[in-house]
């Protein structure tokens, strides 16, 4: 076989010195038809979830899940915050009413805690005790409400506050303290600057009107578009509109955008940002590399034409032979250029060689091209049994870029072998000068043989030490993880997954019915990872003709002033409202009143003398604000309270259709929805959560179920195909080298390579992750290439022991290296934890495995110049 792949390259050899422009225009056709054909024809698809075979478990679990129930699943979750529960309603309503205006970039938008159903009801999911105790706060309360609805004025609230103050006859029936302080840190806020107003639901419903907290979840399902790199941009542009307007409205109102689409979203955005950056810096760093290495412009040039010609011809067969890239098969480009570069390098090192000995033009091809054709062959062979061994894991989105990558070796070497020598003949460099390189002490050409012993020595050792270490490596399977972690969408969502209510990392289960269901949740309710569970069933409240009967008395008590009670403040003198006020206040400072606690009254009275003198020489707007600040979501609270007295008992039927379409299929699946006890940011709190939900039942899904499955798929599918890639090496090294020891020399420096990197990686605590597995084909490619490389110039007749670091070869395989290197380790100062993360990798790997090629293969294979025809 060796024989006849000679005579091809002296063929081809011929045709190339014969029928350069024939070749270079050729080419130039192919590349202009493949970019035409690849810009109509190549689309991208964003789509994680089609990257793993729709045939594993969880992913079958999953789409059952989505297809029930659709608006659970590619959701954006907006989180609104305010400084009041009032506050964040009504931004959240607002919010919520601007997005589903947008029904072209929407399907859904609802808030999973507000509609006309739950504020009907609130009440009726109190306990008895808790509803008691707010019955009796309220109709304690019943004077202040009653004067403020015939009275909605600065002057009513500071009138009724008066006569509680300084009336000494009777107990009072509420406590004077929270309405006091509220007030008092209403002006303070007023007189620092800043805007809040009053929460009367805090100080007379203790939060139990519906919202229950100063955030709320708007959830909206937007309509995503995978032909697009970014799929959600259409969404995720209204969204944040949408977001800004709200915020605007109310300054103290913050909108925050999260969810599984927003965190891919902006993940792209990212990685995408840093791509533009990181690719300026790569290209300067890969010219001045090839410079450095080839000393020559035009090399560099044509070294750098042949990349792209070669990357747009991959792309054309990527839209032939696949039809889309994914997130993963996306970085074929990468691996291309750490793969392809390397075999230009090569090609034209010893071109530039044979011209310093003195070689003509045609005579300098004809040289490099029979030197270097059979080791690039050879790589290019063993680095696609490596993209090959992908294709069949279940692992789709490696799988494809096993297909591309493994087509781009072949275009790479075709190229390098065919298209650069036509080049080299068109436009061949003049009189090179040797390459003399000062940094390199000369003793470092003979260190590998000079000391091949005790290198032998702590190669085995620290291989043997690397393979202890592996035993700690892990695989990192929350993708949470791999992202900026300053980005909007990161930080709002460890926020929420630190929550046992609103985490997004619930996990949800089905039964066929409802009875089957509530036994599901039984079982779910005991373990220890579990928080809460829901079904349909949790949506009707238990005891509800008791918590009627308080309802109803609470209605004869407030009902009446409540629909009095009117939403427009009455116009009146507040300045002189709040000068009676403090003179009550001091009325009641001296008369040393029992009715409210002294310091709270000295500390207000105090408030109110900075406030009139700040006001005195501000405009009278400041007496306005001071009423809306306290009395301005009076009305929204007193609504809420009004609308809840008119609960009615309910059952299972009467749950309107908005809320069972959440809950109920179509095809009469009932959702059981599990919320977790722990901070899921923490991996051991999230592994203990699904496995134990899982040993009740194995159907659930949830993003915990498919970050972990598609981590384990991940590693399973890597751990298959290297294995695959490895022995299809072994195989095809002993075919073509016919001899064991050669074989071993170029795999166990590369295995060496492979443990060290691991070692290291384990120790810098950079574990493996979505992301960066994927430079492992790269790391294994040219730690193949590189040591075939070395050890063909080594055993070849005019290299020697001592020449064989002074080689172009070794040149080569250095620059190779540093070329890749540039392209690369830029990615290792970038924000996005996962590409930093593979750049950090590579530049362990590559640094790594050009030191095993370099110093450990020369080391083993001392001597073998001298007896380069034996044979084992």
């Amino acid at each position: 076989m060796e024989s006849f792949l000679k005579w091809f390259f002296y063929w081809c050899e011929a045709q190339i010195l014969r029928f350069p422009w024939m070749i270079v225009l050729l080419t130039l056709a192919l590349t202009g038809l493949s970019l035409t054909y690849s810009i109509k024809h190549l689309s991208i698809d964003t789509n994680t979830s089609d990257m793993l075979s729709p045939d594993l478990p969880f992913q079958k679990n999953r789409k059952r899940i989505d297809t029930a129930f659709p608006l659970d699943s590619g959701s954006l979750i907006l989180v609104v915050d305010a400084l009041t529960p009032e506050e964040t309603s009504q931004a959240a309503i607002k919010l919520a009413d601007i997005l589903k205006q947008q029904g072209d970039r929407f399907e859904a938008v609802f808030i999973p805690t507000e509609n006309d159903f739950f504020r009907q009801q609130a009440l009726l999911y109190l306990d008895q005790d808790d509803l008691d105790d707010l019955a009796k706060k309220l109709t304690d309360a019943q004077p202040f409400i009653g004067h403020l609805a015939q009275n909605y004025h600065l002057g009513g609230l500071f009138e009724i506050i008066g006569k509680a103050l300084n009336e000494h006859e009777q107990d009072l029936p509420m406590d004077m303290n929270p309405l006091l302080l509220a007030v008092d840190n209403a002006l303070a806020s007023q007189l620092a600057g800043n805007k809040h107003y009053l929460s009367w639901q805090n100080l007379l419903a203790d939060n139990k009107l519906n919202t229950d907290s100063n955030r709320s979840i708007v959830i909206a399902k937007p309509k995503l578009h995978f032909d697009n790199i970014l799929a959600a941009e259409g969404a995720q542009t209204a969204a944040r509109a949408a977001a800004q307007t709200v915020m605007k409205a109310n300054t103290t109102v913050r909108v925050r955008i999260t969810g599984e689409v927003a965190l891919e979203h902006e993940e792209l955005e990212s990685v995408g940002l840093n791509a533009i950056w990181s690719s300026l810096a790569s290209l300067l760093l890969v010219c001045l590399a090839l410079w450095t290495g080839l000393r020559s412009i035009k090399l560099m040039l044509i070294t750098l034409l042949i990349l792209i010609l070669g990357l747009v011809l991959t792309a054309g067969f990527a839209a032939i032979s696949v039809g889309h890239l994914n997130i993963i098969s996306i970085a074929f480009a990468c691996l291309y250029i750490g793969l392809g570069v390397d075999y230009a390098i090569h090609v034209c090192l010893h071109y530039r060689e044979a011209r310093v000995l003195g070689m003509v033009n045609a005579e300098a091809i004809g040289f490099s091209l029979r030197d270097v054709s059979f080791s690039l062959f050879l790589c290019a062979l063993t680095t696609l049994f490596g993209f090959v061994a992908f294709i069949p894991t279940d692992y789709a989105g490696v799988s494809e870029l096993g297909i591309i990558s493994g087509g781009g070796m072949i275009i790479g070497l075709v190229i390098s072998l065919v298209t650069l020598p036509a080049f080299l003949r068109l436009f061949p460099i003049k009189d090179p000068k040797p390459i003399r390189s000062r940094l390199v002490p000369s003793w470092m050409n003979t260190f590998p043989f000079k000391y091949s012993k005790p290198i032998k020595i702590v190669s085995v050792l620290l291989g043997l030490l690397s393979c202890f270490i592996l035993t700690k490596l892990t695989f990192d399977s929350n993708p949470i993880n791999m992202r900026d972690p300053k980005s909007e969408s990161v930080s709002t969502i460890r926020e929420l997954l630190a929550s046992k209510t609103d985490s997004p990392f619930s996990l949800t289960g089905l039964a066929s019915s409802l009875d089957e269901a509530k036994q599901k949740a039984a079982k779910f309710e005991k373990l220890s990872s579990v928080h809460d569970v829901i079904t349909l069933s949790s949506f009707v409240a238990e005891d509800q003709e008791a918590k009627l009967f308080t309802l109803e008395d609470l209605n004869l008590v407030l009902g009446g002033q409540l629909q009095n009670f009117s939403s427009v403040l009455d116009e009146t003198d507040r300045k002189q409202a709040l000068l009676t006020f403090n003179a009550e206040l001091k009325k009641a400072i001296s008369e040393n009143t029992p009715n409210a606690p002294m310091a709270t009254l000295q500390q207000l009275q105090q408030r109110v003398d900075a406030f009139l003198a700040k006001a005195e020489s501000q405009p009278n707007d400041n007496y306005v604000q001071l009423e809306k600040n306290i009395l301005g979501l009076l009305p929204f609270t007193l609504d809420r309270l009004r609308t809840s007295l008119t609960a009615t008992e309910y059952g299972l039927e009467d749950i309107p259709d908005y809320i069972k379409l959440h809950w109920v299929s179509k095809d009469n699946l009932y959702k059981i929805l599990i919320t977790p006890e722990k901070d899921q940011n923490q991996l051991e709190n999230l592994k203990e959560f699904v496995k134990q939900v899982q040993s009740i039942d194995d159907t659930v899904s949830g993003l915990p179920v498919a970050d972990q499955a598609s981590g384990d798929a991940v590693v399973k599918a890597f751990i298959e195909a290297f294995s695959g890639s490895f022995v299809g090496i072994v195989v095809l090294l002993l075919i073509m080298f016919r001899s064991i020891k050669k074989t071993l020399l170029v795999v166990l420096p590369l295995l060496l390579a492979a443990a060290l990197t691991g070692a290291t990686n384990v120790l810098l605590d950079n574990p493996f992750n979505f992301a960066n597995i994927i430079a492992l084909p790269l790391l294994l490619g040219m730690g193949v290439d590189s040591g075939i490389h070395v050890l063909q110039r080594h055993m070849s007749e005019s290299c020697s022991d001592h020449d064989l670091l002074q080689s172009s070869t070794a040149r080569g395989v250095v620059f190779s290296a540093l070329t890749t290197l540039c392209s690369f380790t830029s990615l290792a100062f970038t924000s996005h934890k996962g590409t930093s993360s593979m750049g950090l990798l590579l530049t362990i790997g590559i640094s790594l495995t050009l030191l095993c090629a370099l110093i450990v293969l020369p080391a083993f294979s001392k001597g073998m110049a001298e007896t380069k025809n034996s044979r084992i």
